[in-house]
C-alpha cells in the first residue's frame, strides 16, 4: 500500500488552499531564514519554468465531533514551509518574520527589458526600466494593460509588445506547476513525526519537539499559535530583554493577551543557571501536565487521540491544549521559576556548569510543578526535588534514550507517589557498590563535565567549604567568578617526573584556590608547599596561604577532602594519593546526598 501521493498543481491553487485554511502552515514554526535574493532566485526560477522542488503535506486524522460527527482533519505542511513562505511574500505581497520577530516585507523588483528579478533597493526605485514590486501585478491588483502603460509612460522608447509579453510572462507563474507529495491520512502519529525528522535533517538536525512546535503553531481553533509564541518568545526573552520591546511595537495581538503578562516579567530577570529553550519548555509543561515523556504522544493528543478506542476526537484535543496552556503557564509562572532555581542553588548548584544534563534539570522542575500542585508542603517538596536531581545526574538517568527514562519515571511517580518510587530507585541504584566503587570508579576521570565530579563541586558548594588553604574565600565564590582550579601535584612538578597530561589531569589532583595561591605554589612538591605554609603560620606570616593555625591547616585538608598524609607523599606515590582521594570525594558525596 501507497503510503503517499505525487501530483502537480498549479501556484495558485496551492496559494488558495493556503488562504482558505485548506492547509495550516504553522505561523511561526521558525523565523523566515531565506535571503531576500533567495526568494528573488526562488521566482526568477518560475518565470523560466525550472522545477522548484516539492513540498510534502499530511493530512491530520478526522476528528470526531462532540456531536459525534467526523470533521476531516486538515491538511499540515510537513516539508517547503520557507518556499510557501517565499511564494506567499512574492507573490501575495504578506509580511513575514526576521531573525528579530519582526514583520518585513520582501518586494522583488523586476525589469522586462532585460527579463531579470532583484530585490527591491533604492537604485531601482529610481530607475524606470524596473517594476518595482511584483506582487500587485501577480495579485491581480493591477491588470496587465494598466502594467503596460504605466511602464510605457516612463520608457516610451522601449517595445510596447515586448513589454506587454514579458508581464505577461511574469503573470504566468501564478499558473506554474508545483510538485506536492500528500502523505497518506493513515498514516500513524509515529510514522509521519519520523518521516518529519528525517526530511528536515537536510540542514539543521530536528526532532519530534519541532514536530510539536509545528502542530501546535497551525492549530488556531484552540490557540495553539498563540501558545507557540507564549514559547517562542519566554525564550527569547530569556537571553535578549531587548525583545520585548519587538514584542510591543511589533504583535499588538500577543501584548494584548494573558500570555504576555506571564512572561512579561523576564523582560527583567536574569539568570543564567537555567537556560531554556522550547524543546526545555515543552519538556516541562508536557511531562508535568500529562504524566508523558514521549513527545509523539503529545502530538496524538493534541490531534484528539483517543489511545483505548484508537480514534481521534475534538474533546480530546481540546481539552490537550488547555492541559498544555496550563503546564506552560504554571513554568513560565516568576514565582515557580524564581523559586526551583533557588532550590537548585541551594543544593549547591550554584552555576550551570555544575549542571551537564539539562533533562536531569527539565525532570526535576516538571516534578516540582507535579509535587506543589498536589499541595505537598515546601519542605518535603524541596527535599525530594533535590535529591531526584543529584540521583539522576549521578546515575546519568538521562543522559541515553532520555524520552523513554522521563516517560517511565513520570508514570511510576504517578502511580506510586515520588516517596516510593524514590526509595526504590535508590535502593536498586545507590547500594554500598555504588558509593564504594561504582562512584570512585566515576571520578577517575579528567573530563571536568563528569557528572561525579561536578557533584561533587556542588556538594562543597552546599557545604560552604573553603578554598584550598584559604581560610575565608569558599569554593562557590571561585566558581561563579571562575577562579582559579589548583593541581595538589602541581602539573609542571609532575611533567618533570614524565606523567601525561591524562594523568596529571584528573580531577581527583584538583583544587579551587585563590590565584595568588595557585601562582606562587608554582611547580613545588606537596612537601614542599605544605612545609612552606607550616613555617608562615609558626612565624604568624600570611603569604601563601591565608591560614593562621595548625588546625585551620588540618581543617582546610579536611574540608577539601585531601589525604591528611599529603606532606609526605612525592610523585612515586601519586597514583595511590589519587585512589586516597577519590574515596574521600564519593564519602563527601554520600555525606552530601543524605543530607539534602
Amino acid at each position: 500500500m501507497a503510503k503517499y501521493s505525487v501530483h502537480q498543481q498549479p501556484i495558485e491553487t496551492l496559494l488558495t488552499w493556503i488562504k482558505s485554511g485548506e492547509i495550516d502552515i504553522p505561523e511561526i514554526q521558525r523565523p523566515f531564514v531565506w535571503k531576500a535574493s533567495k526568494v528573488r532566485d526562488l521566482i526568477d526560477s518560475l518565470y523560466k519554468g525550472y522545477p522548484v522542488g516539492y513540498i510534502i503535506t499530511w493530512r491530520n486524522p478526522d476528528v470526531k465531533l462532540k456531536n459525534g460527527e467526523l470533521s476531516a482533519g486538515r491538511k499540515v505542511l510537513i516539508d517547503g514551509q520557507q518556499r510557501v513562505t517565499a511564494l506567499t511574500a512574492a507573490i501575495v505581497g504578506q509580511r513575514v518574520l526576521d531573525y528579530n520577530y519582526r514583520q518585513v516585507n520582501i518586494r522583488i523588483a523586476f525589469n522586462p527589458l532585460t527579463e531579470t528579478f532583484d530585490v527591491f533597493n533604492k537604485a531601482y526605485e529610481n530607475s524606470s526600466e524596473w517594476i518595482n514590486s511584483i506582487h500587485p501585478i501577480l495579485n491581480e491588483e493591477i491588470s496587465i494593460g494598466k502594467a503596460r502603460r504605466d511602464y510605457m509612460a516612463l520608457n516610451s522608447n522601449a517595445d510596447e509588445d515586448l513589454v506587454e509579453k514579458r508581464i505577461e510572462n511574469l503573470k504566468a507563474i501564478k499558473t506554474k506547476q508545483v510538485g506536492i507529495i500528500e502523505l497518506d491520512h493513515t498514516l500513524d502519529i509515529d510514522t509521519v513525526t519520523e518521516i518529519f525528522i528525517r526530511i528536515n535533517q537536510k540542514g539543521v538536525v530536528l526532532s519530534n519537539a519541532d514536530f510539536v512546535m509545528s502542530k501546535i503553531a497551525a492549530d488556531e481553533q484552540h490557540g495553539g499559535n498563540t501558545m507557540r509564541k507564549l514559547v517562542d518568545y519566554f525564550c527569547r526573552l530569556l537571553v535578549d530583554k531587548d525583545f520585548n520591546k519587538h514584542i510591543v511595537d511589533n504583535d499588538p495581538a500577543f501584548h494584548s493577551h494573558n500570555y504576555y503578562g506571564a512572561i512579561r516579567w523576564m523582560a527583567s530577570g536574569h539568570d543564567a543557571l537555567y537556560v531554556p529553550n522550547y524543546i526545555d519548555v515543552l519538556r516541562v509543561a508536557y511531562t508535568y501536565q500529562f504524566s508523558r515523556g514521549r513527545f509523539s504522544d503529545l502530538v496524538a493528543l493534541l490531534s484528539g487521540r483517543n489511545f483505548e478506542t484508537r480514534s481521534y476526537e475534538d474533546e480530546i484535543a481540546e481539552q490537550s491544549f488547555q492541559k498544555l496552556s496550563v503546564g506552560l503557564l504554571d513554568f513560565v509562572n516568576q514565582t515557580n521559576y524564581q523559586r526551583f532555581l533557588m532550590l537548585v542553588k541551594s543544593a549547591g548548584f550554584i552555576s550551570n556548569r555544575l549542571i551537564s544534563s539539562k533533562n536531569s534539570l527539565n525532570f526535576s522542575y516538571a516534578l516540582y510543578l507535579k509535587l506543589r500542585a498536589q499541595g505537598m508542603s515546601e519542605a518535603e517538596v524541596q527535599h525530594y526535588v533535590k535529591r531526584w536531581l543529584v540521583l539522576s545526574l549521578l546515575i546519568g538517568r538521562y543522559s541515553g534514550s532520555s524520552e523513554s527514562m522521563i516517560d517511565e519515571d513520570i508514570k511510576q511517580i504517578n502511580e506510586k507517589g515520588i516517596a516510593t518510587y524514590l526509595s526504590q530507585m535508590e535502593q536498586t541504584n545507590l547500594g554500598a557498590g555504588f558509593w564504594d566503587y561504582r562512584l570512585v570508579s566515576d571520578l577517575e576521570t579528567s573530563a571536568t563535565g563528569n557528572n561525579a565530579y561536578n557533584v561533587y563541586l556542588a556538594a562543597q558548594c552546599y557545604n560552604h567549604a573553603p578554598a584550598f588553604l584559604a581560610k575565608s574565600m569558599r569554593i562557590n565564590s571561585l566558581i561563579e567568578q571562575r577562579g582559579d582550579v589548583h593541581h595538589i601535584f602541581p602539573k609542571k612538578y609532575l611533567t618533570k617526573a614524565n606523567f601525561p597530561q591524562k594523568l596529571y589531569n584528573q580531577v581527583a589532583n584538583y583544587v579551587f584556590t585563590e590565584q595568588s595561591t595557585n601562582i606562587k605554589i608554582g611547580a613545588m612538591a606537596p612537601g614542599d608547599y605544605l612545609r612552606k605554609v607550616r613555617e608562615q603560620i609558626g612565624q604568624g606570616q600570611l603569604d601563601l596561604s591565608t591560614l593562621d593555625s595548625e588546625q585551620d591547616l588540618l581543617d582546610n585538608l579536611a574540608h577539601n577532602d585531601i589525604p591528611f598524609n599529603l606532606d609526605t607523599l612525592d610523585h612515586t606515590q601519586y597514583e595511590t594519593f589519587l585512589m586516597d582521594r577519590r574515596q574521600l570525594m564519593a564519602q563527601k558525596i554520600k555525606t552530601y546526598y543524605e543530607a539534602l
